[in-house]
């Protein structure tokens, strides 16, 4: 499936990212990145500092990252939610983003920080609302499952995800592919469990 680079402004949930807030963003997917190639892992801890994490998992194990893209991932569905709970959840975490990156950015650089991006990812509609609903659901149930270093991992990735899922450029492509995707599940799953469509299923 190929990403458009730039979503439709028609079909877009409205939020504001300021170029501060989207420096905090990319610092915290550097960071999580730049550790992850140090060989840290998912399941936390490590020896000394630049020392490779010790838990048994190999280092710069791409399983590492699932909880922190998954986070991003659900950042990005929370961004494309029009109202409700998640959508001003989103607001908010955008909101502290942008206040945090531009009390750095005024204080290191005495430069005030513009607004970026007022456009974000795709709207979820009511398929892709069924989807989030399920995963929401299923994510409070499990919560006590998921270590604290998983849960901190999925933790800064809705945060990067709110403030990274902008409408235009390469970031788009996590937009634009994630939002879709939920809702075309949505459809799927209720076009072959509610109306009896199994053969759509398969």
């Amino acid at each position: 499936m190929s990403a458009t680079l730039a979503a439709g402004l028609g079909g877009m949930s409205s939020a504001t990212i300021t170029s501060a807030g989207l420096a905090v963003g990319l610092a915290l997917l550097a960071a999580e990145h730049v550790t992850w190639w140090r060989g840290a892992t998912a399941s936390g801890g490590g020896g000394k500092k630049g020392a490779p994490a010790e838990g048994g998992a190999k280092a710069r194990d791409p399983q590492a990252l699932i909880p922190f893209w998954f986070g991003v991932a659900f950042g990005t569905l929370a961004v494309a939610c029009p109202a409700g709970l998640l959508g001003a959840g989103a607001g908010v975490l955008r909101w502290g983003g942008n206040g945090i990156g531009g009390t750095v950015m005024s204080w290191m650089t005495g430069q005030s920080a513009p607004t970026v991006a007022t456009g974000s990812a795709p709207s979820l509609d009511g398929y892709g609302a069924l989807v989030v609903t399920a995963l929401v659901i299923v994510l409070w149930l499990l919560r006590a499952k998921f270590g604290k270093a998983t849960k901190g991992k999925w933790k800064k990735g809705v945060f990067v995800g709110v403030l990274i899922a902008i409408g235009t450029g390469i970031f788009a492509m996590v937009g634009n592919l994630v939002v879709p995707g939920a809702n075309e599940i949505g459809a799927w799953a209720l076009d072959g469990l509610i109306h009896g469509n199994l053969g759509s299923m398969l």
